[in-house]
């Protein structure tokens, strides 16, 4: 079949150049993606930030198309916890999201089941995300629409064109990245991203076109080995920087062009990336400092157990680079505050000074803190 009309943005012809910066970009996201997958996490660590990942996701793809559900109130869904009825609508959206990622995850991580995208793929992302809204909804789930549409500025491709420039898209996209045989990590990122473009600007559906795209991205990013905890990346840095997001994808129409557009994703999937790591790395070395703390009170057997393991506790529970007066300390946590409760003040001043001769705890000002920069003095490159 042919098309009623030519499209110059749509000729599936690889509009894009590795510029250096790209280059250097894709360099950098893979070298963080080897270290946060080749990093060892605790399982309650990796669920909590697993859990950041999909309420950060969920939330970002839903609110650049106007829902208004909090992190908060994200998270209460995550936990099974019902919004207020008024909110029904965007609760489904958001919920209708939860469940993709989560199937995706488990279809890609768990079963190794993964699949090349074609049309019939697309159309059960657009059923996922659009399942259960009713008339929130402007289409009819898992099928192309069947009228013209308008998105500000932009007119959508004739509807009659719609599954013609699917299958072409689908069928460049096997032809320009190769899967399934072995893809690099560049192909794999351009074609997460050149995809979600395409979806955008064929608009496929009557709504729910952009959330489809992302969803597609995200799967494609999946496939290609990107951490599960670092899922929400991309979708987040659209919707933080969503009037930037749609000049690019306006931008890249009209230039014909997505070397932008990449450099734009790019910058936000690195900068995620390096968080992401950087969150890993403290919470390791949250966990080497407890190590240190637990050999030193070890070693210097002062006390009986009973004091060496409340002074462990005090150590332990102060949150590392934070000063707090001996008032301030005894309430830090439940923890701490059930052990000197019934303790009189001459025991927590006993305790800290035990505690700053054996150089766990510095004193600044009139303010007691974790010593944990003792640890960093050791940290490789760092001069002890």
């Amino acid at each position: 079949m042919e098309l009623s009309y030519n499209y110059p943005h749509l000729t599936f012809q690889r509009r894009w150049e590795l510029t250096p910066n790209i280059m250097f970009l894709l360099g950098k996201c893979e070298a963080y993606i080897k270290a946060i997958s080749n990093t060892p996490i605790l399982p309650e660590y990796y669920q909590e930030l697993l859990s950041v990942a999909l309420i950060k996701g969920a939330q970002a793809t839903t609110a650049i198309e106007g829902n208004t559900l909090t992190d908060e109130e994200i998270e209460k869904i995550l936990k099974n916890i019902k919004l207020p009825h008024s909110k029904e609508y965007q609760e489904i959206e958001v919920k209708n999201i939860l469940e993709a990622l989560n199937l995706l995850k488990h279809d890609v991580i768990n079963s190794n089941n993964v699949v090349k995208v074609t049309p019939d793929l697309i159309k059960i992302f657009h059923k996922l995300i659009g399942k259960n809204l009713g008339v929130h909804f402007d289409a009819i789930t898992g099928k192309y629409r069947t009228d013209n549409r308008t998105v500000g500025n932009y007119r959508c491709p004739f509807h009659e064109d719609v599954p013609i420039l699917i299958d072409k898209l689908c069928d460049w996209l096997l032809n320009e990245f190769h899967f399934p045989n072995t893809q690099s990590f560049h192909e794999i990122v351009i074609q997460a991203i050149v995809t979600h473009i395409y979806i955008e600007w064929i608009h496929p559906f009557g709504d729910g076109n952009g959330r489809t795209g992302r969803l597609i991205e995200f799967y494609i990013l999946l496939r290609g080995g990107n951490p599960d905890i670092a899922s929400h990346i991309l979708s987040n840095h659209y919707n933080t920087t969503r009037p930037e997001y749609y000049r690019h994808l306006d931008d890249a129409r009209k230039r014909n062009s997505l070397t932008s557009f990449i450099e734009y994703a790019l910058e936000g999937f690195h900068d995620g990336l390096e968080q992401t790591l950087l969150s890993i790395q403290e919470s390791q070395f949250k966990i080497t400092w407890q190590k240190y703390v637990y050999d030193i009170l070890s070693e210097k057997q002062a006390g009986s157990k009973i004091v060496n393991k409340r002074r462990r506790v005090l150590v332990m529970e102060m949150p590392l680079n934070k000063s707090y007066t001996i008032e301030e300390i005894t309430i830090i946590s439940p923890k701490i505050a059930r052990y000197f409760a019934k303790l009189d003040s001459r025991t927590i001043y006993r305790d800290i000074k035990a505690l700053l001769e054996m150089n766990l705890l510095i004193k600044i000002d009139k303010k007691y803190k974790a010593n944990s920069e003792i640890l960093r003095n050791y940290l490789p490159g760092k001069k002890t």
